[in-house]
């Protein structure tokens, strides 16, 4: 193997935690349910430089089909849950995947091997592409890294469809809240 300077890492989906939360919109807010999803099947590779962060790049591909209410529903709003959210607006059977690649990766040490890292990518949801930028807080050891972090999106600039369930009784907002604790391991 050609040593090109960086280390190499890849996510341990197991060992990582990726959540979706989705908002209730309108009146019904109030007492509404906003639904919590765990994405359990994703991987993906980060490569940078040690000590420095220089040359760092980004990869993660997500399986729709993995996503999870993490929330407490009875079975018949778990399947109505599920058939809007894979069915109606992510179109799964469609559109199996989302990925996100980085195109610039910068990052401020903020102590010995922990950065404060900004990372501007293209996602890839629901056939359309869009730039979205991560901040993240990444801890460095010699075998594994730690990120985490939240960013935000709007459904309709993927073209998905705002969900409304139970007869359109609920319906939620346009944005959703991502947040991550991913842990990478070391491969060379």
């Amino acid at each position: 193997m050609v040593d090109d300077g960086l280390a190499h890492f890849s996510i341990d989906a197991r060992a990582s935690l990726f959540t979706v939360q989705a908002f209730a919109a309108g009146m019904i807010a109030v007492i509404a349910h906003s639904p919590k999803f765990a994405i359990r099947d994703f991987d993906g590779e980060m490569d940078f430089e040690r000590g420095s962060m220089q040359r760092a790049t980004v990869h993660v591909a997500i399986r729709l089909g993995s996503l999870e209410i993490m929330d407490e529903v009875s079975n018949p709003e778990r399947r109505e849950i599920n058939r809007v959210m894979f069915d109606e607006v992510l179109e799964k059977a469609i559109y199996p995947t989302v990925e996100y690649n980085s195109s610039r990766v910068t990052a401020t040490k903020t102590v010995e091997n922990v950065f404060r890292v900004n990372v501007n990518g293209n996602l890839t949801l629901h056939g359309i592409t869009r730039g979205v930028s991560l901040e993240s807080q990444v801890v460095t050891g010699e075998d594994s890294l730690r990120a985490q972090g939240s960013f935000s999106l709007m459904q309709s600039e993927f073209g998905l469809k705002i969900a409304s369930i139970a007869g359109g009784s609920l319906k939620l907002r346009d944005e959703l809240k991502f947040s991550y604790f991913v842990l990478g391991r070391r491969h060379d």
